[in-house]
């Protein structure tokens, strides 16, 4: 059997676009002698369409788009997720042969945890289905349907299933890619069957999806792998003969069997035949990235696909001379153009001179249009209107604050007037802390490092640089020590414990949800432990107003984390 998966880019809610990928894919499969074309979960409406799926009109579009699809596979098989109303609304496999939608493969396991929420728009499937092409028996499963141990895959094993199919939509986070494939392969060996995994591809909202699509064979064995963060077709040749073999020789599932009292009688529904002999296609194995390369390509995909989804042309990054703002430049470089990116500096009485000439310098190097609007006189205006409000108190963070207010200001007007998307600075140990100002330097459309630690935006500087081979961001900026320069002499640590501590805890405390208590009883700093919980805590009213950004870590603030703001649990 040869296997095309196509890892596709969609877009929610463009019925139109999405089946056009579908389409072109499923003639490339065609033209390459594909037996069984398979696409990821929802591919027709893209992942995930939330609320839209509460619109009758919208499914009725989705299920008229997928029935023309069906017509185009002639000759070929193919596996379209997409919603499917029959007296309740599921994530379904529609199976497109013979120019016709042959059965309904309705999604059993409904996950509805971290950032996951489909209880909420599907019913559970419950029935299963083989489907027969050419002597070989395939199952068809969705996303979470494999991540469970047990049925609907041991199921379809028990009934003859040789090659277990996977339409997918499983977001990113870093090294999720190695989870998957150990993953699978236990499903492969514990069932004795071929597995293979279609994955989504692309940036939508906060959420990647980065494909890494898979084949392995019945003994675990990596047979095919597709790109990370990549469109691709990957195409395979299966023997699933072989799945027939091992089960010969595994004992093991005759005792399932056994347990079970009874072999599961699923209906099979004959689908195709197989096209025959053909030359032989070597299957691609696409290299794995580390992890500062899954960083770095999922920020940039991240990135310009919520631009160019949502239709802006050009984005302004204010620039300050520190490491944020610069790492976040050069990121927006690499993933739109140098001509779509504009960098703004915005210096104040305590801007240093070699912060201002590093902005300078950060610009030229990356080759970007760059302007200098001073806010001193702004600065001077809102003083003399808050003069007689203030009378008789003390500077404090008020004026450091009104800095970072002034400079969003102007961000946002360049934004209005031009068109540009604002894209803020802020990484995801500011965010935490709640060491940002509201309706300042917390102001923009999309918030590129927001699930960024500090100090991995130090180590993903460098990265850059090494990358390139020349000083992308100046090594001025990642030498000098952490600066908000909201007032004279101010450094980051005045204020916040060192970032590599702080880091620590705030990874165990909002990732993993360790209390405070358990955090000082494993060797945290206690002080270091007590101040970040204090200020984590107490932020929550900010990152709720914070833009979205690209979700690369297991639990990023926004969907996966939803703590009350109004809370007195404190431990």
């Amino acid at each position: 059997m040869r296997l095309a998966l196509a890892q596709i880019n969609t877009v929610v809610g463009d019925l139109d676009g999405n089946a056009k990928r579908i389409g072109r894919r499923l003639a490339e499969a065609k033209d390459q002698q594909a037996d069984l074309v398979v696409f990821p979960e929802l591919a027709v409406t893209g992942y995930p369409p939330e609320d839209l799926l509460l619109r009758p009109s919208f499914v009725q579009a989705a299920q008229a788009k997928a029935e023309a699809l069906a017509r185009e596979a002639r000759g070929i098989v193919a596996l379209i997720g997409v919603p499917w109303f029959d007296r309740d609304l599921y994530n379904a496999c529609a199976v497109c042969a013979a120019g016709e939608i042959k059965t309904i493969y309705r999604k059993r396991f409904l996950p509805n945890y971290g950032v996951f929420d489909e209880d909420r728009y599907f019913a559970t499937g419950r029935d299963l289905v083989l489907l027969e092409h050419g002597g070989t028996l395939v199952g068809p499963t969705i996303c979470e349907d494999m991540w469970q141990p047990g049925p609907p895959a041991t199921d379809m094993a028990l009934a003859g299933a040789q090659l277990l199919v996977n339409l997918s939509a499983s977001p990113f986070h870093l090294l999720r890619d190695r989870e998957r494939q150990e993953m699978f392969a236990t499903r492969a060996r514990d069932n004795s069957c071929l597995v293979a995994f279609c994955n989504s591809v692309g940036g939508q909202d906060e959420l990647l999806f980065d494909g890494n699509s898979l084949v392995l064979d019945e003994e675990g064995h990596l047979l095919a792998r597709g790109p990370s963060f990549e469109e691709a077709l990957l195409v395979v040749d299966i023997e699933p003969a072989d799945a027939i073999g091992r089960r010969l020789r595994d004992v093991r599932r005759r005792a399932l069997a056994r347990d079970r009292r009874e072999v599961p009688d699923l209906p099979i529904v004959h689908v195709g035949s197989s096209h025959g002999p053909r030359e032989h296609v070597e299957a691609v194995v696409a290299p794995r990235l580390d992890e500062l390369e899954q960083m770095r390509v999922g920020l940039e995909l991240g990135l310009s696909d919520y631009v160019n989804k949502n239709g802006f042309g050009e984005v302004v990054v204010g620039v300050s001379g520190g490491i944020d703002s610069a790492l976040t430049a050069a990121l927006a470089v690499e993933a739109l153009d140098p001509r779509r990116v504009h960098c703004v500096s915005m210096p104040s009485r305590y801007s240093s001179a070699e912060t201002r000439d590093d902005a300078r310098r950060l610009a030229a190097n990356l080759g970007v249009d760059f302007r200098e609007l001073p806010i001193d006189a702004i600065y001077n205006a809102f003083e003399g209107v808050l003069a007689e409000s203030f009378a008789g108190r003390e500077r404090d963070l008020t004026e450091e604050n009104l800095q970072a207010r002034m400079r969003g200001v102007l961000l946002m007007a360049l934004s209005n007037k031009f068109g540009w998307l604002v894209v803020a600075t802020g990484n995801k140990s500011e965010l935490s802390v709640g060491y940002a100002t509201l309706y300042g330097d917390l102001a923009g459309g999309f918030a590129l490092i927001k699930d960024v630690f500090k100090t991995d935006v130090f180590r993903l500087a460098k990265h850059l640089n090494e990358r390139a081979g020349e000083e992308l961001i100046p090594q001025t900026i990642i030498d000098r020590a952490p600066s908000a320069e909201l007032r004279d002499n101010q450094l980051d640590e005045d204020s916040l414990p060192p970032y590599p501590a702080l880091d620590k805890v705030l990874a165990a405390y909002v990732e993993e949800d360790r209390s405070a208590e358990e955090l000082s009883a494993d060797g945290f700093d206690p002080d270091i432990v007590e101040r970040a919980v204090a200020m984590i805590d107490r932020a929550e009213y900010k990152r709720r107003q914070a833009p979205p950004g690209v979700r690369l870590r297991q639990k990023a603030f926004g969907r996966d984390r939803r703590t009350p703001i109004t809370n007195r649990w404190n431990r």
